[in-house]
Parts: C-alpha cells; structure tokens; sequence
C-alpha cells in the first residue's frame, strides 16, 4: 500500500505528493521542520513539539497557516491514513511557492507537509555496545548566524559533520561550536556523566534544544543526578565516566568511544542504561492518543 502524505490540506498518495521547484523551501532552506515520535498508539511529547515549530516560525517570521491544535490534528490524521501506531513523523511547512528571487514576501502561501512512516537509526546492538564516534573540523553555526534553535530546513552545516564522520567510517559526529567547546552532534544532543554529575552544553553554545533531551535530564533529576547544564571541551568528554546521545531517532544511545579514546570501561554505564529503560518506559506509556476506542 502506498504511503499516505499530507499536503497543504490534502492527504494524497506518495507519488501525488509534489512540490513546486520554486518552493523557497527547495531553493534556498527557508523553513522549518520538526521530527517526531509515535509509540505504542501515542504520540510522544507532541505538544512540546509543536510549541518549538511555533517558535522557530516566529523567529524567521513564517506565518503558519493553522492554528496549534489544528497542526497536531492533521498530524494524528496522517498517522490513522498510514495505519501506524508506532512512527517516526516529519512536519515541514517551506516559506512556500515564489519567484527566484530572495524576498519572502513573494511567497503568499507557505507548504505544509507531513510524513509518517517507520525509522531505525541505529542497530540495536548499538544500544548494548555503545557508539564509537568522532571530533570533526566543521564547526556549530553560532547564534549569531544561523541560530542552530531554530530548526530550519537549511542542515548543510550538519551535513558537511556527517559526510566528515562518514569519511571516518563513523556512525555520528560530535561538533564543536566556535570556542572549541562541544555543542552537538549531527542530529543528536551530548551528554556525559562524571561521578554523580549530568552535564550537557547549555542553550548558548549552539544547540538545538531537543525535546529529548529536556526528557534525559529530568530522569537523570530522577535518579539523584546533579544536572548541570555547562560548557565542556573534548578533554571532559575523553575523561567522563559515561557519556550518551538523545535525538528523536536515536532515542538515547550509549557513546563509548571518542577519537580513539575510551570512555569510562568501554562499555555503556550504569546511569545511562538506567535513563535508556526509564526513557523508553516513558516513551511507550505517555503521550497523545491516536486512535479513540
């Protein structure tokens, strides 16, 4: 059967689904996206998504056609045309059809989009072993430039950090922001733990503030942890007991080598397989229903 898309307030087969080649969004990224997560008949943290797609809207001035509640209807709709109950949806609204010129204003009517479908990112085993990843030369864009809190179609910066880490044969980078801190990883927000300290790069440094993320550190307040959001260069990362990933598609996966440096014993700690199982325990057990009985 044919995947179901939304598009601009029709849901219409896959191969239907098409979009301007003048589409701002196509020509120059000027747009925003949010990736989200369904499990067990429930969308995960869908208001908190939806209130970052609106801030992120505000913030480039793209007025989206729908009100809040109207956006997280069509959402679950697109969910019940796919017959999902476990799901991995993206929700693209562009600056719309314009002319091949920069100004938004010729742009009268953005593109909504929604998709939703199946994801793995990672193995599963990489959930038991850990991720081996790296350092890469490509640095975070600042807030200054393109804000990395807005969540904008225009990814070439996390592009150019993957194809890197794709040349080293590894499964994500780490990214550094401008000061030599470490700010993110090409989807993913870092954390590490040192003794009973939570540290993850605070908002400035040039991150996106993921919706995951915000979960992982209210579990690790859970578990006794001190939660600290702070700058931190590679050296902590190399010398922390235990370090991890949260992303929509990586949920929260284990980091056991940096640049050829162990982390910890090598092997996933007892704090983060204890925030991967309270994590997913959460995950499948809350969130918006998609199907009424």
């Amino acid at each position: 059967m044919s995947k179901k898309i939304y598009l601009n307030g029709e849901i219409v087969p896959k191969e239907e689904a098409r979009v301007s080649v003048l589409d701002h969004g196509y020509l120059y990224g000027d747009g925003i996206f949010e990736g989200i997560r369904a499990y067990n008949g429930r969308v995960f943290k869908l208001d908190e998504h939806i209130d970052r797609l609106y801030k992120s809207a505000k913030t480039i001035m793209l007025d989206i056609p729908h009100t809040k509640d109207e956006i997280k209807e069509i959402i679950l709709e697109t969910i019940r045309a796919n017959n999902l109950k476990d799901a991995y949806i993206r929700l693209v609204i562009s600056r719309g059809e314009g002319d091949l010129g920069l100004d938004p204003r010729k742009c009268p009517d953005p593109t909504v989009v929604i998709i939703a479908s199946e994801i793995s990112l990672y193995d599963n085993q990489l959930y038991e072993k850990g991720l081996s990843v790296v350092t890469v030369p490509t640095r975070r864009n600042g807030p200054e430039m393109v804000n990395p809190r807005v969540k904008s179609l225009n990814y070439l910066n996390n592009i150019m950090a993957r194809i890197e880490a794709n040349m080293q044969d590894a499964p994500e980078a780490i990214i550094l922001n401008s000061q030599g801190y470490v700010a993110e990883c090409t989807g993913d927000n870092v954390f590490i733990i040192e003794g009973n300290n939570l540290v993850t790069p605070p908002k400035f440094a040039g991150i996106l503030e993921g919706i995951k993320r915000q979960v992982a550190l209210n579990i690790g307040e859970q578990l006794g942890l001190n939660v600290k959001e702070e700058l931190f260069t590679r050296y902590d990362l190399f010398n922390a007991d235990e370090a991890f990933l949260t992303g929509t598609a990586a949920e929260v996966i284990p980091v056991v080598e940096v640049d050829k440096r162990q982390i910890g014993n090598g092997k996933p700690g007892k704090f983060t397989k204890e925030i991967i199982e309270r994590f997913r325990e959460i995950a499948r057990s809350s969130g918006t229903e998609i199907y009424s009985n």
